[in-house]
């Protein structure tokens, strides 16, 4: 991890599109600006997580569902068989 220390109106650049620019420091709070391309999806942390769990669930919700079908479309041919 790199760790730089910054202060208001100075700024950080990653690569040569993404700007972060300290905007005020009050307390134990800082507030950051960030500039970057339109294509690039620029989340708080606990919300990019949340997100990451959201598509967890609905992948595994999405093969629960495989699943359930698959059991249907043999209990039916099972059935039929007889």
């Amino acid at each position: 991890m790199l760790v730089l220390s910054r202060k208001k109106n100075e700024s950080i650049m990653i690569g040569d599109a993404i700007e972060i620019k300290i905007i005020s420091v009050e307390g134990d709070q800082v507030r950051i600006g960030i500039e970057a391309p339109r294509n690039l999806d620029v989340y708080r942390k606990e919300i990019f997580d949340a997100i990451q769990e959201e598509n967890r669930l609905a992948i595994q919700s999405q093969g629960d569902w495989v699943a359930l079908k698959q059991l249907l479309e043999s209990n039916k041919s099972s059935k039929d068989g007889q």
